[in-house]
């Protein structure tokens, strides 16, 4: 009787497999990536390893040496402006104290955007001083109208969700930008306001996706985003290795892109490359660039 019920379950889960096959339904398609080469540079605020993340300095410099998306964290204001700033509130990177979202824009660019940067824990602040303000949205767009944008949006008590759809088809870059987001709230408010604009899974997207992955499941998943931007280190995902070839080459059947986050060690970005994950997010833009020979 044993036998016989174990050669049941069996005989389900080969039919669940095979069936998992046969659905495979794929990622909605997009224009993003069009053009795009093999492995993108994702600057990760712009560089925050190098200068001081999401400013305009930041930014002009990843673009200087060859990068080909522009990382940055969208906040909404006060008065409804769109701002670009890593914390929910302003105290970690700047001279000021406060929710981002009690601030308005012109209480904001008062605020030294660089004040706490250091790249030696402390002991100096190469950029203090020097007049580097939080840019909008609107100011980066202005300034780099023909680069790719990975934005990621939280949650907030001011919606931010229709001001940034509205931003992005002002400036015509529905194709040019992808936005994420670790609130799921966040990215269902997003993609019902914006649907033509490409997204990347939500926290809870890239738990199921994994999970339903480490027991070859993929095939019954039906996946609203187009990419996923998966952690390299296990800490950040409960102790779960998510990045392995098998990930990039089960997620690229699936039509998904695969952008890990934040690899700054050359050795795994050389790994990386290999298995041909669609982009690399990193605070060391310099040293990928370096890696893919650029």
């Amino acid at each position: 009787m044993k036998s016989r019920k174990f050669k049941t379950v069996l005989a389900i889960l080969f039919l669940a497999l095979v069936a998992s096959v046969i659905v495979n339904p794929k990622a909605p398609p997009t224009r993003y990536y069009d053009g795009a080469p093999r492995t993108l540079v994702i600057a990760h605020q712009g560089g925050d390893g190098v200068w001081p993340g999401d400013t305009l300095l930041a930014f002009e410099n990843a673009v200087e040496i060859g990068s080909d998306v522009l990382e940055m964290d969208a906040h909404i204001t006060k008065d409804g402006q769109i701002v670009l700033m890593h914390d929910e509130e302003v105290d970690r990177t700047t001279d000021g104290a406060g929710l981002i979202e009690d601030l308005t824009l012109e209480e904001l660019k008062q605020l030294d955007a660089a004040y706490d940067w250091s790249t030696d824990d402390g002991a100096t602040f190469p950029y203090r001083g020097q007049g580097i303000q939080a840019p909008t949205l609107e100011e980066v767009f202005q300034r780099f109208p023909n680069m790719r944008y990975v934005i990621e949006i939280k949650l907030t008590k001011n919606p931010i969700d229709k001001p940034l759809c509205d931003l992005i088809r002002q400036y015509d870059m529905q194709d040019k930008v992808l936005i994420g987001s670790f609130h799921d709230e966040a990215m269902r408010n997003f993609r019902a306001a914006c649907p033509e604009v490409t997204t990347s899974a939500s926290r809870t997207e890239v738990r199921n996706y994994v999970l339903l992955g480490k027991v070859f499941l993929w095939g019954f998943y039906l996946p609203r985003f187009q990419t996923i931007q998966p952690p390299w280190d296990p800490e950040e995902s409960l102790g779960i290795q998510i990045m392995t070839e098998r990930f990039v080459r089960e997620s690229h059947a699936k039509n998904i892109r695969v952008e890990p986050w934040t690899v700054n060690d050359p050795q795994l970005m050389k790994q990386y490359i290999e298995w041909g994950v669609d982009g690399i997010i990193t605070d060391r833009p310099d040293l990928l660039v370096e890696a893919l020979g650029n």
